[in-house]
């Protein structure tokens, strides 16, 4: 190693520690109101809840295309916000290029039982707000098309957190049009929201 590399990493090395130790100290220098001097206040994001479910979809109505399929369905919070994303596979080859509407439902997936699954989870009915908004913002919609794999996927955010207990994703027969009816209920993934 020559002189001027040894030169060189040593400089790059006291500008390291430098750093590292001007970084805490002017951080401290700024502290918010209530941090005591000589500790450093560390910012963190509000409460993040995650639900996750993985597996075969229940089939609500015979003879359809979701028989085989599969899904994978991650539901974050983050404040107020929640982000959702649907991952679907396995669906029949004669369903490609459909788009199929699917929406968190209040109750929980039955196989063979399309009702136990109740109405759309919608914020305006949860909360008792009149008149009752059917939308995008206050319910959670995930339509997807099928591709000639078999394959879908579909993501969501909306500006709120729903409410804890077993909840369901169906799928239904259509695309959901904009007073958020899209058909029979086809399939579902079950949901359990902490």
């Amino acid at each position: 190693m020559t002189g001027t590399v040894r030169c060189v990493l040593a400089a790059v090395g006291v500008l390291g520690v430098i750093g590292v130790l001007a970084g805490p100290v002017a951080a401290a220098q700024k502290r918010p109101p209530g941090v005591p001097p000589g500790e450093v206040a560390i910012p963190v994001a509000g409460k993040t809840d995650v639900a996750t479910s993985n597996g075969p979809l229940r089939v609500l109505a015979p003879h359809g295309p979701f028989g085989s399929a599969r899904a994978v369905i991650v539901m974050v919070s983050q404040g107020p916000r929640t982000t959702v994303r649907l991952k679907v596979t396995g669906v029949g080859r004669t369903a490609a290029g459909r788009t199929f509407g699917a929406h968190l439902h209040t109750g929980p997936c039955v196989a063979g039982d399309g009702a136990a699954a109740g109405p759309h989870y919608n914020t305006d009915v949860i909360n008792g707000h009149k008149p009752v908004r059917v939308d995008h913002e206050r319910e959670i919609w995930l339509d997807f098309t099928v591709g000639p794999s078999g394959a879908a996927t579909a993501s969501t955010a909306v500006r709120f957190v729903p409410r804890p207990g077993d909840r369901a994703v169906v799928v239904h027969e259509h695309a959901t049009d904009h007073h958020g009816t899209a058909g029979a209920r086809l399939a579902c993934l079950p949901l359990s929201w902490d």
